[in-house]
């Protein structure tokens, strides 16, 4: 083998130190890696990588470090990839059993040695997959530490740090807040607002980070309790069919997945015995590269991380625009470039909605919480709101919308079809269960049958008892059970003395049994499987308990019946039987049943039963949920198109009326090329149809049809179709319980697998699990996000509202050069205190009445941050609420002397300390400590409008479109908000000590 590998590598990096311990680091490197074989596959990676380094290191004068270092990481990787298809390397089921034993170099009698073993266990490793890699712990922590809001809030944090550092460094005490008391001078220094600030933040971004962290490590252990679950699944969890498959020594086809000579790692064996040889272990088996295509997808960001982002955009774009701003007016206004910054840092905190980085988590937890006692666990608290923007759900069939468990539906005796009662108390009976008829279908359905009950379940309903046995023969028995009574004791009564199990080659399956009067010595053949087969072999058929030849008329009849019950999607089995002639088969007769001597022709028909899996109770009226919502649902199954046609049209995802292609060239008697597609509604597309698609075609068939059946789809086809609705823009749910769904429910915006009957690797991929595997909880879910992003955009206008009356004192007090209004130690009080409770409130909000009714949230118009939100919330209620605060600071100053005529350019001399007898507006003089004593009061006036303001604010933004007498007051958390809010001014207003600490001077 020659090989071939070129590698080149570039990198520049610049350093720069400043002498205030700031160093400034940037690198770029550029790396290229080929490497080429001659002997495929052919892997090419290129790597650039940026990255930007900030460190900043700062000590204080109070023993106070601070080390910070922030890094900018963007990186672009491009991985190219062409490893062999399933079908290139995968042909040992070509191979003769001989040919595959000297490949293997085994024996298909004694099997490999102890030697071989070990020397095989060494190279290709143990026969299980590998684990999926996991991000250490050590970074979903900084993730949660410096992502999203964390990184605005860090950043003011900073900024006030480095601004109370340079105030320390430079002056005797800090301006703006200065007192000449003797206790505040003690504490001018210590107590900065500056540091307060910057302290205060710290420890918010630090808790918030830590609540969210310790949210997403409970799901972990959750989903690590649920790898110990033994998960009860057949073939099912790999092909999507709920009937086992059979399997054979021949090659049946190319592809390696539709063979019958290749069995699959992780399916279960329900019936008989094999012996095979090994050809791959651990990844390099299908469910393995099922597993490896699932952890090879990447998930792009969920629609609330987007709108979070945009909201953090745009909020950060306000903030530094207007700090800017007035920076550059504060410093041609003439004030020191210390004043300025200073100005710049209070400016862009009073934008920051600190708070709302612990109000966003909060209702996320909270509606996870709701969720997950309505058993849906929330792996990733973001999907909660995914779920609810959801605009089409791509569902699996099998196991999802259906129970998995193949139950009788239909009976044909009697030259009639009848209805099965599947009611534990059998009322609802159609058909008369003491007709001779159903009574001789019955026992051939009893007795040529190898399921039973498991031991001990006795005391369960018989629809709900586990059973040992094929899935078709568990139906029968459960069936049997409820209309007859007890199978074990007909089987006692009958004991069986013969049998020929199903086979792939007869199509039946048969046993010879006594019968239960011990006066008749005669044996009872009793013979099961594919009708066409059973009644080749009938000459007569049983109508209304009497024997009659079975001539053309009730074979077009039986002809008729078949149809009509394969039409509806059902497995149709036929039953017969034959009461053996004592003088040809006596007591004690030794039947061969390999060399089989004893007759199989000639016997009586008593009738069909079909089977299906039938759909869970509550899909139908979820899947109509669903369509009144808007959200449009795709079934994508791996079974047979007509099956998944019939369950589709039975919970509704086909609507009554609705036709395929298919329906109308049948209506109208055409060839189905005649029909134009766009006239049919609904369309079941096959997998091998699909492959044929182009990517327009596929786009046309999801554009232009409101109720789609994709049947007989691959795990690629699965992702294919995923990829398709999204390039239309669509936010898409997959859900599903098997191996297949996997990569489907990893590439969709949200993933939701099932908890019972799931797989591990399914469950791995999703982001939301259905712990009762009921896909009704879906609608629940939708709901519960929808609700959560309707009360996290009431959050955010309540919160938002505060920001105007926080801005606006600073802007006048550089403009207008009149007294501070509000103090940057207020604004953190109103933000992280007063606004907290209420804010988190609303995610208690019930929904309104329009939640399910309306179409899904279009991710490029309906923003969580709207120009209509920001009008009310600043333009409207922010602009009234900053009026109230000015109206009780003008007042609070007007009674104390100071008319609001003289306050414009009084800044200066207000702030002077030397200035001991600056004069009102009736000629009081003043000196410094107690015209800061009625600035204190004034920030306490200004403070306690805004909550004053808060209480209509809160319930103007608690109902959307209801009226507060619509939606009532039922929100008891938003009750208790409103006097916690009250309470907590009152407390800081009034406690002894806050006129020191907080620069609030109580109200008399």
């Amino acid at each position: 083998m020659l090989s071939l590998s070129l590698s080149l590598s570039l990198s520049l990096s610049l350093s720069l130190s400043l002498s205030l311990s700031l160093s400034l680091s940037l690198s770029l490197s550029l790396s290229l890696s080929l490497s080429l074989s001659l002997s495929l596959p052919l892997y090419l990676s290129v790597s650039v990588s940026l990255s930007l380094c900030l460190s900043l290191s700062l000590s204080l004068s109070l023993s106070l470090s601070l080390s910070l270092s922030l890094s900018l990481s963007p990186s672009l990787s491009v991985s190219l990839s062409f490893p062999p298809s399933l079908s290139t390397f995968q042909t040992e089921h070509k191979m003769s059993i001989e040919e595959c034993c000297r490949k293997f170099n085994t024996d298909i009698v004694q099997g490999l040695t102890n030697a071989k073993a070990a020397e095989f266990l060494i190279r290709d490793g143990p026969n299980c997959l590998t684990p999926p890699p996991t991000t250490p712990e050590w970074i979903k922590f900084c993730r949660q530490l410096f992502g999203g809001f964390s990184i605005l809030l860090w950043t003011g944090a900073i900024l006030c740090f480095l601004a109370y550092a340079i105030q320390a460094a430079t002056e005797d005490e800090p301006a703006g807040d200065n007192v000449s008391h003797p206790q505040w001078d003690f504490l001018s220094l210590s107590l900065s607002p500056q540091l307060y600030l910057g302290i205060v933040l710290s420890v918010v971004v630090v808790v918030t980070g830590c609540f969210s962290y310790f949210q997403e490590a409970k799901s972990s252990k959750i989903m690590e309790s649920f790898k110990n679950m033994v998960p009860q699944v057949d073939n099912s969890s790999l092909t999507g069919e709920s009937e086992p498959q059979s399997r054979s020594p021949d090659c049946t086809h190319d592809n390696p997945l539709e063979t019958r000579n290749v069995a699959f790692f992780s399916t279960n064996c329900v019936e008989g015995t094999a012996r095979g040889i090994v050809v791959c272990t651990g990844d390099r088996t299908v469910m393995g590269r099922i597993a490896t295509l699932t952890s090879g997808l990447e998930s792009g960001k969920t629609p609330i991380a987007k709108e979070i982002e945009h909201f953090i955009h745009l909020i950060t774009g306000v903030a530094v625009f207007l700090g800017i701003t007035f920076f550059i007016l504060a410093v041609c206004l003439g004030y020191t470039w210390l004043e300025a910054v200073i100005f710049l840092i209070g400016i862009i905190v009073a934008n920051v909605p600190e708070g709302l980085l612990a109000t966003v988590t909060v209702c996320l937890t909270l509606t996870a919480k709701r969720m997950a006692k309505k058993n849906c666990l929330v792996k990733n608290l973001e999907a909660v709101e995914t779920l609810g923007s959801t605009s089409t759900i791509c569902s699996d069939k099998t196991g999802t919308l259906t129970q998995n468990r193949m139950t009788v539906a239909h009976m044909w005796f009697d030259n009639q079809i009848h209805e099965a009662d599947t009611t534990e108390d059998q009322s609802g009976a159609s058909f008369d269960k003491t007709s001779a008829s159903w009574a001789a279908l019955a026992r051939v359905a009893a007795l040529c049958n190898r399921a039973v009950f498991k031991a001990g379940q006795d005391q369960l309903p018989i629809l709900k008892r586990d059973t040992a046995g094929d899935a078709s023969e568990s139906a029968l028995l459960k069936c049997i059970e409820l209309s007859c009574g007890s199978v074990k004791q007909i089987r006692e009564k009958n004991k069986k003395v013969a049998e020929i199990p199903f086979n792939s080659t007869n199509k039946y399956q048969l046993s010879v049994h006594e019968t239960e009067d011990p006066n008749d010595n005669r044996y009872l053949l009793v013979m099961k499987g594919a009708p066409e087969r059973i009644l080749d072999r009938c000459t007569t058929i049983i109508i209304q308990g009497k024997e009659q030849p079975m001539d053309e008329e009730m074979k077009e009849s039986f002809q008729n019946a078949y149809m009509e019950l394969g039409g509806l999607g059902e497995r149709v089995l036929g039953f017969c039987h034959l009461l053996m002639p004592e003088d040809q088969y006596p007591k004690g007769f030794a039947f061969d049943c390999d060399d089989v001597n004893f007759t199989t022709e000639s016997l009586c028909f008593v009738g069909l039963m079909s089977m299906i899996d039938p759909p869970r109770a509550a899909v139908p009226d979820a899947v109509g949920k669903c369509r009144s919502a808007g959200i449009k649902v795709i079934m994508v199954t791996g079974d047979h198109p007509i099956t998944a046609k019939a369950i589709a049209k039975g919970v509704g995802i086909i609507s009554e009326g609705n036709e395929t292609v298919e329906d109308i060239a049948s209506r109208l008697n055409i060839p189905v090329s005649q029909v134009n597609p766009r006239d049919a509604k609904a369309c079941v597309i096959h997998g091998t149809d699909l492959k044929e698609l182009s990517q327009d075609q596929m786009d046309d068939i999801l554009r232009n049809h409101t109720e789609i059946v994709f049947a007989r789809t691959s795990p690629q086809q699965k992702l294919i179709i995923v990829e398709g609705c999204q390039r239309l823009g669509a936010i898409v749910a997959v859900t599903g319980d098997g191996v297949n769904d996997s990569p489907a429910l990893k590439k969709a915006d949200i993933g939701v697998a099932m908890g019972i009957s799931g797989s591990d690797v399914s469950k791995q991929a999703a982001d939301m699990i259905l712990l009762d595997d009921n896909f009704a909880s879906i609608v629940t879910g939708v709901e519960e996000g929808r609700l959560i992003f309707d009360n996290l955009k009431k959050s955010i206008a309540y919160t938002l509202t505060s920001n105007i009356p926080e801005i606006t004192p600073f802007l006048l007090f550089i403009i207008v050069n009149i007294p501070l209004p509000l103090g940057t130690i207020t604004i953190l009080c109103i933000d992280l205190g007063t606004d907290m409770v209420p804010a988190i409130s609303l995610a208690y909000e019930a929904a309104e009445s329009d939640i399910m009714k309306r179409q899904p949230r279009n991710p490029t118009r309906d923003k969580l941050v709207n120009e209509r939100l920001i009008s009310i919330a600043y333009g409207q209620i922010g602009m009234i609420q900053a009026l109230g605060g000015f109206f009780s600071y003008f007042v609070i100053l007007a009674e104390n002397g100071f008319l609001p005529s003289i306050l414009v350019g009084i800044r200066l001399n207000w702030d002077d300390r030397a200035c001991n007898d600056l004069e009102d507006s009736y000629g009081q003089q003043w000196t410094y400590e107690q015209r800061k004593i009625v600035e204190f009061t004034c920030h306490t006036a200004f403070f306690v409008s805004i909550v004053v303001v808060q209480w209509a604010d809160v319930i103007v933004c608690k109902t959307r479109r209801n009226s507060v007498f619509q939606q009532g007051m039922k929100n008891k958390i938003l009750i208790f908000g409103l006097f916690e809010e009250t309470a907590l001014a009152a407390f800081l207003s009034y406690t002894p000590g806050m006129d020191v600490a907080l620069r609030m001077f109580p109200l008399k």
